[in-house]
């Protein structure tokens, strides 16, 4: 049974609801708050947690219960209120108290829970020698065990997502010079955030095989638990080995479209951010993005507005934040915002999903270069093809790299490499000129998005306008 369970309910619990489902656990145990309140416990006796408990979301963009929990029978759509419990996996009893209180506050709330096995509504009593269960070294929820290294999240679900927890995991981890490492079994997948969390050395997604040790799901090295972190099992040569459940699989015809984008604006007060993804989703699906936030789940309408106001509140820090799309076409974004000295910069990666029988938009891809270049101070773009998984979700298996198509450099950027220069890349490609004739951005076809050649191509291009580019 998965350690994380959601009660999903039309009416936001309150704090009385909230302590009745905690009580799931008897009179003995107590109940304490972390993070300002926005995190509350159920602890045993002697103090150690057991449920961690965070405040309740409402959840108001369209599709988002099935994209991470599943089309299973009774889940509600938005608006929904959404009561994530995570219980600690040194306990035994500690999935079933989780159950129990999510069952309790559907019961009251007229509610669902994820997974629905795990509901109930009866007391769990704690049976569990507590003296012999360990002390955590951390009082991160999400944390199950933390070394010198490493802090060590463990994930029974289907899909691990970019929660708050597992946000606030990575920041803790990366404050600390720890790898943060994720363990799942075999059969679960990530989503692009989450992905994105474990793309900066040490982080690690680490799988689990049944009867058959542990494996990178990213690169599929063999691992082992060495000096309190994950590491690669190396031969005598110093080489690690793949493991067999890494291997590929049959192109299913499913494609994902893949943008990576770069604008970069003045630091000015009229300042409107998220323009650039809105007119992205506009030009390539026919309608803007169905909504953002900090985490998953997404819960928040769309609004460039709103995600400008906390960009700035947060400024000079950078904001990491996640758009998605509406249920009928899978698309997903995630947007760093930046304060540098040259201004305010986006960084963009954005993932649309096709299946078998229907075509990525390739031809909207020129004209989406001109507006954001025209509208939205666009300094690169690089849009690619892979074959991968319509939903946009991560398996642990190998899923060949995405393809390069085109890549469109902006008329700044243009203009400080040389026009002369950046027009003429020895081996090609030719780039077609879009705007004004006396400051253009150029766009260059580098292939179908189907020939790994395509790699070559751009290498070479990248290259040569490096060369261009004052030092």
């Amino acid at each position: 049974m998965t350690r994380d369970v959601i009660a999903l309910t039309p009416r936001m619990p309150d704090l009385r609801t909230l302590l009745a489902g905690l009580y799931a656990g008897g009179p003995d145990l107590g109940v304490s708050t972390l993070a300002d309140g926005a995190v509350i416990q159920l602890r045993a006796p002697d103090g150690r947690p057991l449920v961690s408990v965070e405040a309740p979301v409402l959840v108001q963009v369209p599709g988002e219960t099935t994209r991470l929990l599943g089309a299973a029978p009774g889940l509600p759509d938005s608006p929904v209120w959404w009561t994530e419990a995570r219980a600690a996996t040194a306990v035994a009893e500690g999935g079933l108290l989780a159950g129990s209180f999510a069952g309790r506050l559907a019961t009251v709330l007229d509610g669902s829970v994820w997974p629905p096995e795990a509901a109930s509504t009866g007391v769990v009593p704690l049976t569990t020698d507590i003296s012999a269960v360990p002390v955590p070294a951390t009082s991160a929820p999400a944390v199950d065990v933390l070394t010198d290294k490493a802090a060590v999240v463990i994930q029974d679900r289907p899909l691990v997502t970019m929660t708050s927890w597992l946000s606030d995991a990575l920041r803790g981890a990366a404050a600390d010079g720890r790898a943060l490492q994720i363990v799942t079994p075999r059969a679960t997948r990530l989503t692009r955030p989450a992905l994105t969390a474990l793309h900066g050395h040490p982080n690690r997604w680490v799988v689990q095989e049944a009867d058959h040790g542990f494996y990178d799901g990213l690169s599929g090295a063999v691992l082992h638990w060495k000096g309190g972190v994950f590491t690669p099992v190396l031969d005598e040569n110093g080489a690690a080995s793949v493991a067999d459940a890494f291997a590929t699989t049959a192109d299913s015809g499913e494609r994902q479209l893949v943008l990576s984008l770069r604008t970069r604006h003045p630091a000015d007060e009229d300042l409107v951010l998220g323009r650039a993804p809105e007119a992205a989703w506009r030009i390539l699906t026919g309608a803007p993005p169905a909504g953002w936030s900090t985490a998953e789940p997404v819960n928040l309408p769309w609004s460039t507005r709103q995600l400008t106001d906390l960009a700035r509140d947060r400024a000079p820090r950078p904001t990491l934040l996640i758009a998605v799309g509406h249920p009928d076409r899978p698309a997903i974004a995630t947007v760093r915002v930046t304060r540098t000295p040259d201004g305010v910069e986006e960084d963009v990666v954005l993932a649309l999903g096709y299946g078998r029988d229907e075509t990525p938009p390739l031809d909207r891809v020129a004209s989406l270069a001109e507006t954001l270049c025209a509208e939205h101070s666009l300094t690169s773009m690089l849009t690619s093809l892979r074959a991968a998984r319509r939903d946009l979700t991560v398996p642990p298996r190998f899923e060949a790299p995405p393809v390069p198509h085109t890549f469109t450099l902006g008329p700044g950027e243009v203009r400080a490499v040389g026009l002369t220069h950046a027009l003429s890349p020895p081996l090609g490609p030719t780039p077609v000129r879009l705007g004004p004739p006396a400051g253009p951005a150029l766009h260059y076809p580098i292939g179908d998005g189907t020939d790994p050649r395509g790699w070559h191509t751009f290498r070479g291009l990248t290259r040569h306008l490096e060369r261009g580019t004052p030092a």
